[in-house]
């Protein structure tokens, strides 16, 4: 009898102790840069941007030779695979008419920055030596973007579709101290 309180007793200790450490267990962290998604329907036609939404994590993102993305530079506009935007309507984005269809999109670092179309899809974002994935003869076209300053620096990269009335809507992508829009208009 007494060998078998001493038996309970001990796998109640061993349980509880395997319990005990699964709580304290780590977590799994996600992935540094997350897809992320953003989509709007104008006139009965969808419209969607898939990305990865890199941090901040205490790096200078823009602004010098010392940034992650240097001035002058052409960025991925995210980060892992290249920024992959679908239309199920023509468009006019700023300046550039962009059929319906599948495109990437990139960002030409400059004053101001300048948004970059292209007919190049399923690529990665950068090359091994860093340099953009970007093809210039796959290009639909640039557009200026319109800039200003957050209230406060942005810690995650977001992408936002947004409808502004009517056929019309709005790109915008916020991050660390710059804010860029490009307006856009469904045919």
């Amino acid at each position: 009898m007494k060998l078998t309180r001493v038996l309970a007793s001990g796998l109640l200790i061993v349980a509880m102790a395997g319990f005990g450490g699964a709580q304290d267990a780590p977590k799994k962290k996600g992935p540094a840069s997350p897809p992320a998604e953003t989509s709007i329907e104008i006139g009965g036609k969808k419209i969607s941007i898939k990305y990865s939404a890199p941090s901040m994590r205490g790096r200078k993102i823009f602004g010098g030779a010392d940034a992650l993305q240097p001035d002058n530079s052409v960025w991925r506009a995210g980060a892992n695979n290249a920024t992959a935007l679908h239309t199920d309507a023509n468009l006019t984005i700023g300046k550039i008419n962009v059929p319906a269809g599948d495109y990437t999109l990139y960002v030409q670092l400059g004053n101001p920055w300048q948004l970059v179309v292209s007919k190049q899809t399923g690529q990665w974002g950068i090359n091994r030596d860093g340099s953009t994935t970007l093809d210039p003869s796959q290009e639909v076209g640039r557009t200026p973007m319109t800039m200003s300053k957050p209230p406060a620096p942005i810690e995650v990269y977001k992408m936002t579709l947004a409808a502004t009335g009517g056929n019309k809507g709005k790109l915008t992508l916020e991050w660390e101290n710059v804010i860029a829009s490009v307006d856009l208009t469904a045919k």
